[in-house]
């Protein structure tokens, strides 16, 4: 049986990850458009998602203060 782990522990976030991920993508020049991408480079998928992460941390961190 197989285990998903990529299961959405708050679903109702989705819909502003997705914008997020948007506009992450236009900061660091990537063109992203709505439905499937799977034509972008691994590099630009990684900009996207590593700066989204640092971009998080970043708020945690602020957050904590």
């Amino acid at each position: 049986m197989a285990n998903n782990s990529n299961k959405k522990l708050v679903p109702e976030a989705m819909s502003a990850l997705d914008k997020f991920k948007y506009e992450v993508a236009s900061e660091v020049g990537v063109n992203l458009k709505e439905g499937y991408n799977g034509d972008i480079s691994a590099k630009d998928a990684g900009k996207i998602g590593g700066n989204m992460v640092r971009k998080m941390i970043q708020q945690a961190e602020q957050q904590m203060k």
